[in-house]
């Protein structure tokens, strides 16, 4: 999803898919990342907004989960939390255990669910 104003493109926010590896079964979700709005249109909403929006849209289209990878001042607004409260790892190694969080919206299909979050391939060269 884009944001913009008369001026154009302000804001930017992308979910890809994910999944949860737990004892062999792959549980599908979504992954948060990136969302950016510039610099000097930041502190106005616009972020706010689309993670709103985008969650939205992800637990009306039944999404059992979104993940993300970002600042843990930030996320928990929207009620992500650390993802290892449920016992869930980023598969990437040296990750602050804060900075790694879910926000769970279908708890019945999450229950007993653990093990390793996957991102998409494509996200190895970032990190």
């Amino acid at each position: 999803m884009v944001a913009e104003d008369e001026d154009g493109l302000v804001g930017h926010i992308l979910f890809s898919p994910a999944e949860i590896l737990s004892m062999g079964t792959r549980v599908k979700g979504m992954g948060l990342s990136p969302m950016v709005v510039l610099p000097d249109r930041q502190r106005e909403g616009i972020g706010t907004q689309l993670v709103t929006e985008g969650l939205e849209r992800l637990q009306e289209n039944a999404c059992p989960y979104v993940i993300v990878l970002g600042h843990p001042e930030y996320y928990p607004k929207f009620g992500f939390e650390p993802a290892e409260k449920h016992r869930i790892v980023c598969q990437w190694e040296g990750i602050p255990s804060n900075a790694f969080m879910i926000r769970i919206f279908d708890s019945a299909v999450m229950k007993g669910i653990e093990g390793i979050a996957l991102y998409r391939d494509e996200f190895n060269d970032a990190i």
